[in-house]
Parts: C-alpha cells; sequence; structure tokens
C-alpha cells in the first residue's frame, strides 16, 4: 500500500501558514512594489524556483506560475533582518485556523501512529 504522503510530512505537527505579499507588506512596512522587487523570482524568464540566493526575500517552491508568491515567516525574518538591517523583527506566527480538512488529517495521522505502536508491540512479542 502507498501513501500520498510521505512519513516525515506527517512528523510535523506545527505547520504554520506562509505569508503573502501583502503580509509581507504590513510586516516590512514596505510597498507592494517593493515586496516583489526583492522577491528570488524571474518573471522574465519564466523560472519558477531560482537557486537559493542570500541577498534576496526567497519564496517557497512553486508547481506553476499561476500559483501566488508564499514565503516562510523564518525568511522574511532572515532577509529582514540580514538585507534590510531591520534591527527590530517580529514576525508574528500563528497557526492556521483550524477546518475540516485538517480535522479530518490529525485523526488519521493519531490512526496512524496507534497502528503503528500496535504493530510494534506485535513485533516484540
Amino acid at each position: 500500500m502507498s501513501l500520498p504522503f510521505s512519513l516525515t510530512e506527517l512528523k510535523s505537527d506545527l505547520t504554520y501558514e506562509l505569508m503573502d505579499v501583502e503580509a509581507i507588506q504590513k510586516a516590512l512596512g514596505r510597498s507592494r512594489a517593493s515586496v516583489y522587487r526583492y522577491a528570488n523570482t524571474d518573471p522574465l524568464q519564466g523560472l519558477l524556483n531560482l537557486p537559493y540566493d542570500p541577498t534576496r526575500l526567497n519564496p517557497e517552491l512553486r508547481q506553476s506560475d499561476r500559483e501566488p508568491l508564499l514565503f516562510h515567516p523564518t525568511e522574511v525574518s532572515r532577509f529582514a533582518r540580514d538585507v534590510l538591517k531591520m534591527k527590530q523583527v517580529t514576525i508574528q506566527v500563528q497557526e492556521p485556523a483550524q477546518n475540516e480538512t485538517n480535522r479530518l488529517l490529525r485523526e488519521i495521522l493519531q490512526e496512524m501512529r496507534s497502528l503503528n505502536q500496535a504493530i510494534a508491540s506485535l513485533r516484540n512479542l
């Protein structure tokens, strides 16, 4: 039986929302245009996922150019501190709103963990 996700994806109980351009605007006090200028993208050549650039704001990986630019809060904090030389950087990270999908996934994860423990205990017999 193959799962549509890896076990490493299941290990993280803490998932945080990624930041979009508007959230970065508010956090850094910059204009929308400047956030796009800082972003490590190349819209002219249509390249989606450029190599990491420590002098730019690096977005999360995208599958399509139609997907919005999303940034991890720690990347935004690093960029503000190291590149923009902001001394006080506070990025407030909140857990995503609990929805039905998240609730079901947590229940599935808990059931898989209990099955894993049961199998492990049977192997020890």
